[in-house]
């Protein structure tokens, strides 16, 4: 694998985490108005996951295949969405529910959030699906890592 990877963010509810979660981290699903993100996803890439309603970050993965499409119903959202183009998957660090990082935290450090003004900081983590910039992606994995270390 020579190419560089590109770093993902999967903006997601707890439930549907908690989902993933259930299945042992195996498998991601995206939204079916983001088919061309995933014809881009390739062995490699790194995901985040970044959960709404708490604003929290809660892990990370490694895309380890391409990207396919499912019909069966694993993850909930509006009527008719079953999250159809799929990716296997397989986890790197990975926080409990009770250790998740809030977003706020480290919006300081992030780039990616700067294109907003500092009140509507949330924008940034609007949709499903976003690519990031390598250095936030390590600046957040570093901070879940920490935290990791530290409830262990």
């Amino acid at each position: 694998m020579s190419e560089t990877p590109t770093y993902w963010m999967i903006v997601t509810s707890p439930e549907n985490f908690a989902t993933t979660r259930e299945r042992g981290f195996t498998v991601q699903g995206i939204k079916s108005r983001h088919r061309r993100k995933a014809e881009k996803m390739k062995e490699g890439d790194r995901v985040l996951w970044y959960l709404t309603g708490i604003q929290s970050f809660s892990g990370t993965a490694t895309i380890t295949g391409l990207y396919f499409e499912g019909t069966d119903i694993i993850w909930k959202s509006k009527p008719g969405e079953i999250y159809p183009w799929r990716f296997p998957i397989e986890a790197n660090t990975i926080l409990e529910p009770e250790e998740y990082i809030r977003a706020e935290t480290l919006l300081p450090e992030l780039d990616f959030v700067k294109k907003w003004p500092a009140e509507h900081w949330h924008l940034a983590f609007q949709g499903n699906v976003h690519t990031l910039p390598r250095e936030d992606f390590e600046r957040i994995e570093r901070a879940l890592k920490q935290r990791s270390e530290a409830a262990a």
